[in-house]
């Protein structure tokens, strides 16, 4: 199990009285230092300094002595939760499953369904099960953040959820699809990939994909229909 961002180790001591071995990784060092103090006689636990945006996480666990299978929990900065997220999700090291805390509204982002889906969660769906497991109210912080969080599971799949050849020039067809995401689908698509509207009606006929919706709407499979109509179109780098 790898706790992301261990801080002063209030959810590491919780979490080493469960884990097999628990590798606790802060950036901070004079948090570092604290931790490894306080869980010097703890067999179990590793305190690892690193920065996860900067280290692939086979290089973090190599430094505890552990490897892969692995686990990913932690109560990740607002700022760059969803960052570090993809980072995980997108490494050739990818863990089993990721239990994160997010702001609420982000939290929902990620695990929205066809209707309400953001390029964020396609990004993240493409790669993992996701799902709200709680909310968490502000109350339970000291102090008080000003926003709601919320705890979500990921279960990270064998292979991308739809299949496709090239999963980043899928993301990427599909960043260029939400480019306007309150237009609807047809003029999103010509602002980001920089089509004329009849390029993209023929994409479009030919993934039998109904270009008056919203990006929102569209699923991963319909995503996959897509791509492939947008490789076979000629329109495609």
């Amino acid at each position: 199990m790898v706790e992301i961002g261990a801080g002063t180790g209030l959810l590491t001591a919780r979490l080493a009285e469960v884990a097999t071995h628990l590798v606790a990784v802060e950036v901070d060092p004079s948090l570092v230092a604290g931790l490894r103090e306080k869980f010097a006689g703890t067999s179990n636990v590793s305190v690892v300094e690193a920065d996860v945006m900067e280290s692939l996480p086979e290089q973090i666990l190599a430094r505890a002595g552990r490897g892969l299978p692995y686990i990913v929990v932690g109560n990740l900065p607002y700022y760059i939760g969803t960052a570090i997220v993809r980072r995980f999700l997108e490494t050739p090291g990818k863990p089993r499953r990721m239990v994160v805390m997010l702001q609420s509204e982000v939290a929902a982002n990620v695990c929205a369904k066809p209707g309400q889906m953001s390029y964020l969660s396609a990004q993240v769906q493409l790669y993992a099960a996701a799902r709200v497991l709680f909310q968490v109210p502000p109350r339970a912080f000291r102090p008080p953040p000003k926003v709601r969080s919320a705890v979500v599971r990921l279960d990270v799949l064998d292979g991308p959820a739809v299949e496709v050849d090239d999963t980043r020039a899928f993301l990427e067809l599909v960043r260029a699809g939400f480019a306007a995401p309150r237009k609807q689908l047809r003029n999103s698509l010509a602002v980001g990939l920089r089509l004329m509207g009849a390029e993209v009606d023929r994409m479009l006929a030919e993934a039998r994909i109904e270009g008056s919706q919203r990006p929102a709407l569209l699923s991963l499979q319909d995503w996959k229909r897509l791509y492939y109509a947008y490789r076979a179109s000629g329109a495609a780098p």
